[in-house]
């Protein structure tokens, strides 16, 4: 460097060679801690949490494509290699959310049974005289059963398939249900509503003619959804003894 001298020339190069000071990053405000917070916990726990959101999409996903397969095809003859290439999957995807055919099978077989049980608390949590509340029960399960048929008829189809520890849970399931509608028998027994020798015997019966419509009911055919929840009401009460009445 012109009019330096080789001390001074030193010197500079040596200042030059130094890092610049960083600059000091600010403490994030008390809003943005906040907000940071939030999104941590958001992605990492809690039950409404985006990853658990995500982990039930995708065991969500992996039920639909077992359910229409499972359907068509029948339990033993879909394999979980089927599954995987109907959703574009490799197989250790299915094995990571379920822990092999049967748990998916015994997943969609509790389903069917708790929409029913849904349902029936659902219509036994309405006030109302019982021929009034039995008319909205049987309406408002066997729309349940004919939505979501293709889980009932995999269930009835196939839980011969199931283990005697996976059939247990759907059974005490199914007792649950009947020991709710025999109370709503009972009921209208002792208000004289009701002639019914045999409430548990005929909560069997009722179940067994709104369960069955899985397998005769066709979308294409004459009466509609809603005729048909009318017309099972109607012969729910006939069944009974009481007097057709509809509450709605």
């Amino acid at each position: 460097m012109n009019g330096l001298t080789k001390r001074q020339r030193s010197t500079k190069a040596a200042e030059g060679a130094r890092p610049a000071p960083r600059k000091r990053t600010p403490a994030p405000t008390r809003k943005e801690r906040s907000v940071n917070s939030t999104q941590n916990d958001g992605l990492d726990g809690g039950a409404g949490s985006i990853r658990d959101q995500v982990i039930a999409f995708k065991r969500e996903q992996i039920i639909n494509a077992a359910v229409d397969l499972f359907y068509d095809n029948g339990y033993q003859r879909t394999t979980l290699d089927a599954v995987a290439e109907r959703l574009g999957v490799t197989k250790p995807f299915i094995y990571y959310h379920f822990k092999d055919k049967e748990e998916i099978l015994a997943e969609i077989s509790r389903r069917s049974i708790a929409h029913a049980n849904d349902a029936l608390e659902e219509a036994l949590a309405t006030t109302g005289r019982p021929s009034e509340r039995l008319y909205s029960v049987v309406r408002t399960i066997t729309r349940s059963t004919l939505k979501w048929r293709r889980y009932t008829a995999i269930f009835f189809r196939e839980q011969k398939n199931l283990s005697e520890q996976a059939r247990q849970p759907l059974y005490s399931m199914h007792r649950k249900f009947d020991g709710m509608l025999t109370k709503l028998l009972e009921e209208g027994v002792r208000t004289g509503e009701f002639r019914v020798t045999d409430p548990a015997l005929t909560s069997l019966a009722l179940a067994g003619m709104i369960g069955w419509a899985y397998n005769w009911y066709r979308p294409e055919g004459r009466l509609s959804v809603e005729d048909i929840c009318d017309r099972m009401a109607e012969m729910a009460l006939n069944l009974v003894g009481a007097k057709p009445e509809r509450s709605d």
